[in-house]
């Protein structure tokens, strides 16, 4: 439902002309934000290659398949008889003739050379060019725990990075609820600004009247210009502001800057309230916080490495096949054919020594992991300040705005009695502003403790690991 919201708004934003505003809300501003924003979109693109990681990893389990080819050319042939072996052959009738000269009158030498020239030409191998190809297949035994201990550390990464995102995803809703209640406090300041200027305007007036009847003084006059003139001043500063406002939350919802929206709780006089049910539980932070998962998962992780590079230093054995084809054959005396032949064996691979590599490796492994559990207990000893800060900051901000309402009733009170004094003349001016400005003041601080208890209320949900785009 909400994403269908989202989707309508960015319709409704896109459809908009240059005067138009678009009513936002606070949900409807977390959901663009949680769509566009940049930084959480690098956080679920972290998540998604970790996820891949893993199941890269499980195949480790599995049989590996590969297939290997190659042509060689040599300048020289391979040769199954040596020089002098070959030159003994082809002579052999020549020697024997030597030594019995009877069968040279018969011709038996030049037979017997003759056979033994065929002889040496039939031994002769055409390896000038050779083709070989190979398919072998891998299926791991034992690797001293590598493989497991490799899985177990990306499935850990990928909960890492998913509650990395899950913090991404909180500090994208505080961002964007602390730039929606900015707008909304401005634009409170701004009615307010322009209702005391037409306060201090409106007494310009009468003492203008009344230093033309006599019963009042330059003095009284250019005092309250000069009001006038600073309440002016403070108007424009929270026109600028409010403007600057407007920019930043349009950025934190990933929507042009220059957009004209408006907010729906803006308008409001009195904003609707949190009721104040969160409770400061620090078990509750503890067991939410995204902060303390990753600490978490990352001391996994690190005594998964301690056990990753003991198996470097441990055996390893694994099942193998292969099947080996060659042009010439190598398996039939260099015959200009593809033959080939098949093979299954067990590979055993045993570290010996090397210089005590293996031991430091572990013993630096090990202080990893003994500082990643020092990084947890620190960060749970902060998360429970934090807890208790935010819940202390949730009262006080109740508290505030109890009184900032009394304030304000007691300076209205006190505002319509100075003007009653001052149209009977009983009142000075003097008084009258400072009745003015007191009004002013409360206010003003009304607005800002309304604002301070959405706020606080927002970060206390954050500090127990419960603020969501629902909330």
């Amino acid at each position: 439902m909400k994403t269908l919201i989202g989707i309508l708004l960015l319709c409704a934003l896109g459809s908009t002309t240059a005067r138009s505003q678009t009513v936002l809300t606070l949900d409807s501003c977390r959901t663009m934000a949680l769509r566009n924003n940049k930084e959480l979109r690098i956080a679920r693109e972290k998540t998604k290659a970790a996820r891949y990681e893993r199941k890269a990893a499980f195949t480790n389990y599995l049989p590996k398949l590969s297939a290997t080819g190659a042509y060689l050319h040599n300048n020289k042939e391979i040769s199954l008889l040596s020089d002098e072996q070959q030159t003994a052959i082809s002579n052999m009738g020549t020697s024997l003739a030597t030594a019995l000269p009877p069968l040279q009158s018969l011709g038996v030498d030049q037979l017997l050379n003759s056979l033994g020239g065929a002889l040496v030409n039939d031994l002769r191998t055409d390896t000038r060019n050779v083709y070989a190809g190979a398919v072998t297949l891998t299926q791991p035994i034992f690797m001293g725990g590598k493989i497991r201990a490799y899985n177990q550390i990306t499935r850990f990464t990928e909960r890492l990075s998913q509650a990395q995102e899950n913090a991404s995803t909180q500090e994208t809703i505080l961002s964007t609820d602390e730039a929606y209640w900015q707008v909304v406090s401005l634009a409170n300041k701004k009615r307010l600004a322009e209702s005391f200027l037409s306060l201090v305007k409106k007494l310009d007036s009468d003492v203008e009247k009344m230093i033309r009847e006599g019963v009042a003084t330059k003095a009284d006059g250019l005092s309250v210009k000069v009001k006038v003139n600073e309440a002016e001043m403070t108007l424009t500063k929270v026109n600028d502001g409010l403007s600057l406002a407007r920019m930043l939350l349009c950025q934190r919802c990933g929507i042009p800057l220059d957009t004209p929206i408006r907010l729906a709780d803006e308008e409001l006089d009195d904003l609707t309230l949190p009721p104040n049910n969160t409770a400061a539980n620090v078990e509750t932070a503890l067991a939410n916080r995204p902060e303390i998962i990753s600490l978490e998962l990352a001391n996994k992780i690190y005594h998964q490495k301690v056990n990753l590079v003991r198996s470097e230093f441990l055996p390893s054995v694994a099942l193998t096949g292969n099947y080996l084809i060659t042009n010439p054959s190598v398996f039939n005396s260099f015959e200009n054919k593809f033959r080939g032949m098949w093979n299954v064996g067990v590979m055993v691979s045993i570290p010996l020594f090397h210089w005590g590599e293996g031991i430091y490796k572990v013993k630096s492994a090990r202080a990893q992991a003994d500082a990643a559990r020092y990084q947890l207990d620190n960060a749970k000893e902060q998360i429970e300040l934090q807890v208790n800060q935010c819940a202390y900051k949730v009262n006080e901000a109740a508290h505030k705005l109890s009184m900032a309402q009394k304030n304000m009733e007691k300076a209205e009170e006190n505002l319509r009695y100075a003007n009653l004094g001052f149209r009977e003349g009983v009142i000075p001016t003097s008084n009258v502003l400072e009745a003015q400005t007191a009004w002013l003041s409360a206010q003003s601080e009304k607005i800002d403790a309304q604002i301070d208890v959405k706020l606080t209320d927002v970060y206390l949900k954050k500090a127990i690991g419960q603020l969501s785009a629902g909330l």
